[in-house]
């Protein structure tokens, strides 16, 4: 079994960096608010979010979860994205949206069933394209306006109903910085579960055009040689990777 002690978007660890034990998932359960706690079977998890790390024991520890993937084989890192994306579904998924009956778990399947009409809801991905985009020996990163971070970081966005993802990569390039590229091609994957993503990397060439922001998206842009890059995405993420080629 594999044991994923979360709390927000930080992941519980023992001081030996090693996850948690069922011993110890027991022991936080009864020593800490509980958000929620719930197995899947499939995959052999069992995932405990507290509400808080108030008080917790000196023989644990909190990292955020993006630090935890950095440094974690995606083996390793699979069972803790799981874990969050499985809470975030869980939390928002409580009525059945046919006939508004509450949901319950399915008997066999990682999904919810409505006692009612018998719809099943199965955990949501909504898919997303990232891209580096190139201009001879320079890279196109842009600030994002809503982003939590002060950081420049590739062209992102939603792949929307009826695009294919190669589409929504020249559609998202152009809506926020006005340039037309080419040669799109696809690069990785990578789970980000916030709440629920699953990024599609790529790398694009400029085609043609001028920079011109989608101000309520994007702060500020520029072509930034990969030698002197302003402060960027950290190691681990797939727009590291993206914006210096590790692909």
């Amino acid at each position: 079994m594999n044991y994923i002690a979360l709390c927000d978007r930080e992941i519980i660890l023992r001081k030996d960096k090693l996850p948690v034990t069922s011993i110890e998932i027991e022991e936080l359960k009864s020593s800490h608010k509980v958000l929620d706690f719930f197995e899947e079977s499939q995959n052999n998890l069992q995932v405990l979010v507290l509400a808080d790390k108030n008080n917790l024991n000196e023989k644990y520890f909190a990292i955020t979860i993006r630090e935890f993937f950095s440094c974690h084989a995606e083996s390793e890192s699979f069972f803790v994205f799981r874990a969050k994306a499985l809470f975030s579904w869980r939390q928002s998924t409580k009525f059945c949206s046919f006939c508004g009956t509450l949901v319950k778990p399915h008997a066999t399947l990682t999904a919810f069933e409505c006692p009612s009409c018998k719809k099943i809801f199965f955990p949501k991905i909504e898919p997303c394209i990232i891209v580096a985009v190139t201009k001879g020996d320079k890279v196109l990163l842009a600030r994002h306006t809503k982003r939590n971070q002060d950081i420049f970081a590739c062209i992102a966005g939603f792949v929307e109903a009826g695009e294919s993802i190669e589409n929504a990569v020249a559609r998202e390039i152009f809506e926020e910085v006005g340039i037309k590229v080419k040669n799109i091609k696809y690069k990785g994957s990578q789970s980000w579960p916030f709440p629920d993503q699953l990024m599609f990397g790529f790398s694009a060439e400029y085609d043609s055009g001028e920079l011109r922001l989608q101000k309520e998206e994007i702060s500020e842009a520029d072509w930034f040689d990969k030698n002197n890059l302003p402060p960027s995405p950290k190691s681990g993420s797939i727009a590291y990777k993206l914006i210096h080629d590790e692909f």
